[in-house]
């Protein structure tokens, strides 16, 4: 997307996809507090009509997405994910450490090509190809880390899900949020679909809510659309708008990378330091209806929406 300068930008209005994300962070403030009142009156009606013995307050089945089971090769890396171990990036890197063995030897290479009748051994245990494809959105509370396992014991997104009994299949976080960032996260077993959500090539878009110690200058606001230049090369956002005018510490950020800490790094390079970041949108999922810590499965058609999204999505 072509950058504006700041003459274009006038009020800040002047930009069409400036004022779409910023008439975004509008309503939903707005319709915050009405959806949460719809949402709790609906659960208070549900729970009236059952009667006495019911089992109340249960948690609905997962919606069953079947997956063909295959008859053919596949590179080790993509058994891995497809068993709802990981994504098939970091299915590799645990390949090349040593910790994953087929038919009983140990295989280093990603790409080694295995069987579903082969048995492949992952950290010591027997790991299977996940049949029932899960998908989960997740409004994840800060505090909490996304991986399936911390050597540290630290709170993880999964023990959020597990609490809520969500399911019985291995799912896992597609793509990561840092310990203090919250917002929406989407966790599922399907490694074709992690992997096309967290490829560069894909482009998938992130809106972010951040929220700065102090205001934002008109010099920094024009120079992250100009680009900054980080330790690991140049960053730039996709949009970039004041989510309240009157209050200049909120700010809108749209962006398609994926490196790590991207969004707070950028602000820390021009001497700000991040108080608050969560993100909104991933993919066009949002966390409508979701409260912080909270978790739904995607409707049938969220999941083909993913599955077919275009570029920038």
């Amino acid at each position: 997307m072509k950058k504006k300068t700041a003459q274009q930008f006038g009020k800040f209005a002047a930009k069409k996809s400036n004022a779409a994300i910023k008439e975004q962070f509008k309503q939903e403030k707005r319709k915050e507090k009405k959806e949460r009142e719809e949402f709790f009156n609906k659960k208070k009606a549900e729970a009236r009509a059952q009667r006495p013995g019911n089992n109340t307050g249960s948690i609905p089945a997962a919606p069953v997405h079947n997956r063909p089971v295959s008859t053919g090769t596949m590179p080790l890396n993509k058994f891995i994910a497809h068993a709802g171990i990981c994504g098939r990036r970091e299915a590799a890197e645990m390949v090349k450490d040593g910790k994953v063995k087929v038919n009983n030897e140990l295989v280093t290479e990603p790409g080694h090509k295995v069987s579903p009748t082969d048995e492949v051994k992952f950290n010591g245990k027997k790991i299977f190809l996940a049949k029932n494809l899960v998908y989960i959105l997740l409004n994840k509370p800060k505090d909490y880390i996304t991986t399936t396992d911390d050597p540290q014991n630290r709170k993880t997104v999964l023990d959020l899900i597990s609490r809520g009994r969500a399911t019985k299949e291995r799912v896992y976080p597609v793509g990561r949020l840092d310990r203090n960032t919250s917002g929406v996260l989407l966790l599922t077993n399907d490694g074709e679909l992690a992997q096309k959500l967290t490829h560069p090539s894909h482009e998938v878009r992130k809106i972010y809510a951040v929220t700065l110690n102090k205001p934002l200058e008109k010099k920094d606001f024009d120079q992250i659309l100009k680009g900054v230049v980080l330790e690991d090369g140049p960053a730039s956002v996709d949009t970039l708008a004041y989510s309240d005018v009157k209050d200049k510490t909120q700010i809108g950020v749209e962006i398609h990378s994926g490196r790590n800490r991207i969004v707070r790094r950028i602000f820390e390079h021009l001497g700000y330091d991040v108080r608050g970041l969560d993100r909104v949108s991933f993919a066009g999922l949002t966390k409508k209806n979701v409260e912080r810590g909270k978790w739904r499965f995607l409707s049938e058609k969220e999941v083909r929406d993913l599955k077919h999204f275009g570029k920038g999505r």
